[in-house]
């Protein structure tokens, strides 16, 4: 039935158990020494319930042990009889434990599920934010996983009672896009353009420098938009109403943030970058102070046509915005108390490039 070697190494097995009276380390499964021990011990005499007090097991996993390792032997008489066997005991195990595979790293950990479907389906947290602010902020769980297996579980369907793929704010494609950076002659021939911005502002280390841009609503250029400032190095962001895309609603929105930070809004808003959308050609109207009308309160820059990775903090900082107002929502019935809500939000929110910290986190360290 077994081959010299594993007889030698079972013989040599029971040797060391028989000799060794040192007690029994507990284990949450049985070890094949184990299992020695116990077809040594039925053997001797000893009954189940003996046996598990000897192994300080439980009579339970000693009975189901026994039940599965049991055997039958033909007698001399070719009568049978049962008796234990401590080698299938082990094999059937080993079998059992590849047939069930492997099981889910979140287990049974109810706290981080929890955790979990709250971020992304009220919070509207992606699962890259949830895992890396987890880390960042060092959250205790029994469990740890990493955004691809938490995207892994999603897609499954079954791991979560009500979160699903239909709650995840954007599903990452596999590779970002190939930009391809052509030279194309700026559009506004009087205003300055990002050709000539300094180019420590694409370091994105100096706080100050930021890109602006409109989100509209309903329709291009009819009813209520929101004017968005996206600080360059910490992500800060800054949401305006304003009741329509067009020059003056710029300028009127720029004079009320300047009047709010009074003497201040120089040191925080040292550039603007924009497109060249017709609602901020007035460059001289953006960069005159209402404070005093013969003094500049910001330098302007344009960017290229059709460039809008020069304003890639615009464009990402957009797509969080929609979450909460889709594309065709009408500006004008949003209130500013909600708008201020997801100003906050994103303000709060968790990014990558931030080593999971969040605009305000990185406005206090």
């Amino acid at each position: 039935m077994f081959s010299n070697h594993e007889k030698q190494t079972k013989e040599k097995t029971m040797s060391h158990i028989i000799n060794n009276t040192a007690k029994t380390k507990k284990y949450k499964h049985l070890t094949a020494r184990e299992r020695y021990r116990i077809e040594i011990l039925l053997k001797e005499g000893l009954k189940p319930y003996e046996i598990a007090q000897r192994m300080q097991r439980g009579i339970r996993t000693i009975e189901r042990e026994i039940l599965r390792g049991k055997i039958k032997l033909v007698n001399s008489d070719l009568t049978y009889r049962e008796e234990y066997c401590a080698d299938v005991g082990q094999r059937i195990y080993y079998e059992n434990a590849r047939n069930k595979g492997p099981g889910l790293k979140i287990g049974k950990d109810h706290k981080l599920v929890r955790h979990i479907e709250k971020k992304i389906i009220k919070e509207k947290y992606s699962p890259d934010a949830v895992i890396g602010e987890i880390e960042a902020k060092g959250y205790e769980f029994d469990t740890q996983i990493c955004t691809k297996t938490l995207y892994n579980y999603i897609d499954r369907g079954d791991v979560f009672l009500n979160l699903t793929n239909k709650d995840l704010p954007v599903k990452k494609e596999g590779r970002k896009r190939d930009y391809k950076r052509i030279k194309i002659p700026h559009k506004n021939l009087k205003g300055t353009s990002i050709e000539e911005r300094p180019a420590e502002i694409d370091k994105r280390e100096e706080y100050g420098h930021w890109e602006m841009d409109c989100v509209v609503g309903k329709r291009e250029g009819k009813g209520a938009v929101l004017l968005v400032l996206s600080e360059r190095s910490i992500r800060e962001e800054i949401i305006i109403k304003m009741p329509s895309k067009t020059q003056e609603s710029v300028v009127a929105s720029l004079d009320c943030l300047e009047k709010k930070y009074g003497k201040s809004f120089r040191d925080k808003f040292k550039t603007i970058t924009v497109d060249n959308g017709s609602e901020f050609l007035d460059y001289e109207g953006i960069e005159r102070s209402v404070r005093a009308a013969k003094d500049k309160r910001v330098k302007l820059y344009y960017a290229h046509p059709y460039s809008s990775w020069e304003r890639g903090t615009n464009e990402n900082t957009n797509k969080l915005i929609r979450r909460f107002i889709p594309k065709g929502t009408d500006i004008g019935k949003i209130s500013k108390k909600a708008i201020k809500w997801i100003e906050t939000w994103i303000n709060n929110y968790p990014r990558r490039i931030l080593a999971y910290k969040s605009a305000n986190d990185m406005a206090v360290s």
